[in-house]
């Protein structure tokens, strides 16, 4: 079986955020608990699989996600990661329509190697800023916001860009604190650098300290800013150590989310499930 490791939302190699990616050429999904000890053997943020749908119906393909530790409703790096592959191999060409934990997905890609995701818009609820979090993350924080059930992240609003870049959280207190990470975020200081605004996000509680490249914490993101803003279409940095840039575009409930993938590792999974 082939097994990728492909660098999402990057246009060149060791940046962006790295994702595996397996096409399995079954009907449906290897018994759970090999799909996690895949996972867990690739030790990525996230190891996407995928099989093929039979035609006709409202995608072409099922994906699911996991980290080392568990599976998640909704990744946007590794969903980037997989229809790279679909389109570098062949497999797919002009959208490729996914079916997912969070409904269907789709992947469109583009002259310029780009891959555009079309995913739901993360519902924001302001909330009061929960008790230790700032000492968590060592930071004050200037607001707080749920970002609902498929996500389950808790937003929070920063002074400042250095201040993100600064951070140095105490990951085992932060896990009290969100059903899955913390996205903390602030407006760029300088808009001509060619973004809008930076995060960076942790994920204890699933076995991922910090996330390099977050595409699901941007169907979050997107909105927050969007609103503070006053422009639907804004790039974020996540100001992780490999870093990586996101462009989003706000349409109501739907976010798109645009990116280049790179694929470094091309190889064989001796396993079978």
């Amino acid at each position: 079986m082939r097994i990728r490791i492909v660098d999402a939302f990057t246009d060149r190699p060791f940046a962006g955020n790295p994702a595996g990616v397996l096409l399995l050429d079954s009907d449906g999904f290897p018994d759970d608990t090999w799909l996690q000890n895949v996972a867990k053997e690739v030790n990525l943020s996230e190891t996407a699989f995928a099989h093929p749908l039979p035609d006709g119906g409202a995608a072409d393909w099922a994906l699911r996600w996991f980290t080392p530790a568990t599976e998640v409703d909704m990744c946007g790096h590794a969903t980037l990661a997989t229809a790279h592959v679909l389109h570098t191999t062949g497999a797919a060409s002009g959208t490729v329509r996914f079916r997912a934990r969070c409904g269907i997905l789709t992947a469109t890609a583009h002259d310029d190697a780009t891959i555009t995701l079309d995913f739901p818009t993360s519902p924001l609820t302001p909330l009061t800023v929960p008790d230790g979090i700032a000492k968590a993350l060592g930071a004050e924080v200037l607001s707080a916001h749920d970002t609902g059930e498929h996500v389950g992240d808790l937003l929070v609003e920063l002074a400042d860009e250095r201040t993100v870049r600064s951070l140095a959280p105490d990951f085992a207190a932060l896990v009290a604190h969100s059903e899955r990470g913390i996205i903390a975020t602030a407006a760029a200081g300088d808009p001509s650098a060619g973004y809008d605004f930076v995060s960076r996000c942790f994920f204890p509680r699933v076995g991922i300290d910090e996330d390099p490249v977050t595409g699901s914490a941007h169907t979050a993101l997107a909105p927050f800013w969007s609103a503070r803003l006053g422009r639907d279409e804004l790039t974020g940095l996540q100001a992780s150590a490999r870093s990586g840039l996101v462009r989003t575009v706000l349409r109501g409930e739907r976010t798109l989310l645009r990116g280049g993938a790179v694929t470094v590792v091309d190889g064989e999974l001796l396993t079978a499930p």
